[in-house]
């Protein structure tokens, strides 16, 4: 009797196929995962701290990153003048969070309005 060959060929496209198949499941898995934002809690104090605004929305870096270079949104800095002055996003105006409510007629309600304060 005569031994035949085999090829592994198919076991290591199969093998390839696999580890393929295994790394998208892992990209998508990754890409679909929350961003820290909507861990944080919805009412009270976040776990930094900070008080948390439910009928305000947040939004994500990459959202505020497209609207500042679109121009489409105003950029609002509530930290103090000091903060500002050492280092803002150009083009923000500078309200301080304990001055904001007396300015907010200076404000557009029509305008996408983003604040910040890091």
């Amino acid at each position: 009797m005569e031994k035949r060959k085999t090829s592994k060929i198919p076991i290591i496209i199969l093998a390839a196929g696999g580890l393929l198949l295994i790394i998208a499941v892992v990209i998508l898995a990754m890409q679909n995962k929350p961003s820290p934002e909507v861990l944080l809690p919805t009412v009270g104090i976040s776990s930094q701290g900070e008080e948390s605004y439910p009928e305000i929305q947040r939004v994500s870096l990459e959202d505020a990153k497209a609207a500042l270079d679109a121009k489409t949104a105003v950029f609002v800095d509530v930290r103090g003048d000091s903060l500002y002055t050492a280092s803002h996003i150009p083009g923000a105006l500078s309200i301080p969070l304990t001055d904001l409510e007396n300015h907010l007629d200076e404000l557009n309600p029509a305008d996408w309005i983003i604040t910040y304060c890091t």
